[in-house]
């Protein structure tokens, strides 16, 4: 049985900064790439920053310089640092594993994260 679950969504200020973290269990995330993904208020899913087993990570246009994924194998979990949080960031954030050869993915529950004044 696989679980993903995420921690760390809350509320935060714009320019603030938030760190989500998911935990894994089920699966050794170290043959996993990893990602974290958002959806936001009437919109569709989208990844937010990802990162593969031998940490080369990619990340949204729109979270580039701001948003940090990070991933600790000693832990099998992964993380998502915010700084400069902006509203438009407001969403739910899920955190999501893809299976190397089969592409299977696990998904968690998902965390709301909200930036509001």
């Amino acid at each position: 049985h696989v679980q993903l679950v995420e921690s760390g969504g809350g509320l935060a200020q714009p320019v603030g900064s938030l760190r989500l973290s998911c935990s894994a269990s089920g699966i050794m995330i170290g043959y996993y790439s990893m990602g974290w993904y958002r959806q936001g208020p009437g919109k569709q899913r989208e990844l937010v920053a990802s990162i593969t087993p031998d940490r080369r990570s990619r990340y949204a246009d729109y979270v580039k310089c701001r948003f940090t994924i990070s991933r600790y194998h000693a832990k099998n979990s992964a993380s998502l640092q915010m700084n400069s949080l902006k509203p438009e960031d407001t969403a739910i954030y899920f955190c999501n594993a893809e299976g190397p050869l089969t592409r299977q993915s696990y998904w968690g529950q998902g965390t709301q994260v909200t930036v509001s004044s």
